[in-house]
């Protein structure tokens, strides 16, 4: 860990001495848009009651401080920019430290319908998602939630070997954050989608040229009346008639630019997203095909989206009363940057959503690269197909302290069950909890906490945390049926590895072993492979008649009355029980 931490130490020291210099940058920009108001108003003065110079002065001002401003507004961007940088590096520093609790927690991704999302810790406060996610994307957040729920065990080698790409690429990966980072959307990329895929263009086809031809018409104009040729009024009526053009459409063109502000932001970013997609070469296939996506085959999909940004930044403009005025009256310029938008959208609308999801994916893929990049002592499972299902040494829980977890090897083959015993507290429900993160993890290519894993991909279900529903006006004991009954029925369409944490803890103890036993034998049926954790020692006695049970356990001893726990994973029955025992010690019985 200790080059992760001198890295991301580095990483802040560089940008922060950068960050000083486009300080000094932006006031000295600062002070020079200054002097140039300053310059201009003294101009002004100075030929106070000549219309002529007055309106030049004006105009060239106006030219010249609109450059200022963009000048101005890059050097902000790059300040922006480079404090994103920190921030991510910060970030990083802290969570190596095992401080995420602050990061967003992925709470609304539960669904207690899902496979597993609602048992193994995946979503909510000191989650993996916590822990693990750092996209900086709305849509690139349910991606990689996407991902973590996906349930699939597809291109499981493609995708390892995009990570370990990713993984090795920490510079790139912070750069695309960091501009990420800065989109401030005012809208969602799925209404984005929308609006573009349900738009119907209101400019007519002539508005292609009209605006260039009033242009040059209001270009003659200026020069015939700086020339003495034709009064005043004339360029005034001339100023009329543009204003009344534009006006003709101005509730229309109020529309789209209130929906072009929305996605402003959103274009702006994506267009340098995608720059930094384009511009980066890719070794891994799955990289390389999801980049393929956003590759133009004649002009570069960062190239036609920056186009559009302009555009959309164009019709921004007429936020300000000089450029709405003046811009419109004499050059039409709103109906020209209107019909461009339109054109845009006509042309390339049905392609965004695939460029959105080329840029979630990025973004999730971003997370896992980095993820791995801070554990480079973690081990991507070797996969095969074969009697193993996984065999892991050194297992730990990627969420439990390095410097606190202890590491387990076990082996469990296909269609064999481990039935688990052992104390409370003893470490049951966080090896299963383990074992349950290592398949998600690897099926989504991530590596795991272990030394080595031998592993044939297989999908997941569990049944750990159910619930009673008041809402629903179901008891516990309901709830817990309802989720065995859909794992009966999933595991007759496919191959799962099933986790539970007690069966039919809703019941009478008589009528749990009971039914418990009867459920074990149907899964086992099935010809599933799993575990099964209990504190009843009676479902034990099944691995006498079914040969794909094996009995584990982790146990505790009491000395010098105290309670202690080695959190190993051993094979047999658990003996010794700690319920009476804490009973005693916390003074609840006699």
């Amino acid at each position: 860990m200790q080059d992760q931490f001198s890295f991301y130490q580095n990483q802040i020291q560089k940008n922060s001495e950068e960050l000083s210099r486009v300080k000094n940058r932006l006031f000295a920009s600062s002070m020079v848009r200054l002097a140039v108001f300053c310059a201009s108003g003294l101009a002004v003065f100075m030929v106070f009651g000549d219309t002529k110079w007055v309106l030049a002065i004006v105009i060239l001002t106006i030219v010249v401080f609109l450059l200022l401003v963009s000048r101005h507004t890059d050097l902000q961007y790059k300040r922006d920019k480079l404090k994103a940088l920190i921030a991510i590096n910060e970030t990083e520093i802290k969570v190596l430290n095992r401080d995420f609790y602050d990061l967003p927690d992925g709470d609304a991704y539960k669904d207690p319908l899902h496979y597993f999302s609602q048992d193994i810790d995946l979503f909510g406060r000191g989650s993996l998602y916590q822990y693990t996610n750092r996209t900086v994307l709305q849509q690139g957040s349910e991606t990689f939630a996407g991902l973590l729920k996906e349930n699939s065990i597809d291109n499981i080698a493609l995708k390892q070997d995009a990570i370990k790409e990713l993984a090795q690429m920490p510079d790139w990966r912070q750069n695309f954050s960091a501009i990420g980072s800065l989109t401030k959307a005012e809208t969602s990329s799925e209404n984005i989608v929308r609006w573009l895929g349900g738009y119907s263009p209101f400019l007519p086809r002539f508005m292609r040229v009209l605006p260039w031809i009033f242009s040059g018409v209001s270009l003659i104009a200026f020069v015939l009346y700086f020339t003495d040729v034709i009064p005043v009024s004339l360029l005034i009526l001339n100023l009329v008639i543009g204003l009344g053009i534009t006006g003709r459409y101005f509730s229309k063109i109020s529309g789209l630019t209130t929906e072009a502000s929305k996605a402003r932001s959103t274009f702006q970013q994506y267009n340098k997203l995608l720059t930094s997609i384009e511009e980066t070469k890719f070794e891994s296939e799955y990289l390389k095909t999801w980049k393929f996506a956003v590759v133009g085959q004649s002009e570069k999909t960062s190239s036609i989206i920056k186009k559009f940004a302009d555009q959309l930044n164009s019709l921004d403009k007429n936020g300000n009363i000089l450029y709405l005025f003046f811009a419109n009256g004499f050059f039409l310029r709103t109906l020209s940057h209107s019909f461009q938008v339109e054109n845009w959208i006509l042309k390339y609308g049905d392609s965004v959503e695939k460029w959105f999801e080329t840029i979630a994916f990025f973004d999730a893929f971003n997370s896992m690269g980095n993820f791995a990049f801070n554990h480079p002592f973690y081990t991507y499972p070797s996969l095969q197909e074969g009697r193993i299902v996984l065999q892991s040494k050194g297992a730990g829980h990627p969420l439990v302290p390095e410097e606190k977890s202890v590491l387990n090897d076990f082996e469990i083959d296909d269609e064999q069950f481990f039935i688990i015993t052992g104390a409370n507290m003893a470490g049951k429900s966080t090896f299963l909890r383990t074992v349950s993160l290592q398949i998600v993890m690897a099926n989504v290519g991530l590596p795991v906490c272990a030394s080595n894993v031998q592993y044939s991909p297989i999908k997941l279900i569990t049944s750990m945390r159910t619930t009673d529903s008041l809402s629903d006006d179901e008891s516990y004991f309901f709830s817990e049926l309802k989720r065995l009954k859909f794992i009966v029925d999933e595991v007759q369409k496919d191959t799962y590895f099933i986790v539970l944490d007690e069966i039919l803890k809703g019941t009478n103890s008589t009528d749990k072993a009971k039914g418990s036993r009867k459920f074990v034998e149907r899964l086992v049926a099935s010809k599933s492979t799993g575990i099964i954790a209990t504190h009843d020692l009676s479902l034990c006695e099944v691995a006498k008649a079914l040969p794909q049970i094996e009995n584990h356990y982790f146990d505790a001893e009491i000395i010098d009355n105290e309670l202690h726990f080695d959190y190993t994973f051993k094979t047999g029955i658990c003996q010794n029980m700690n319920a009476s025992f804490l009973l005693k010690k916390m003074e609840i019985v006699d």
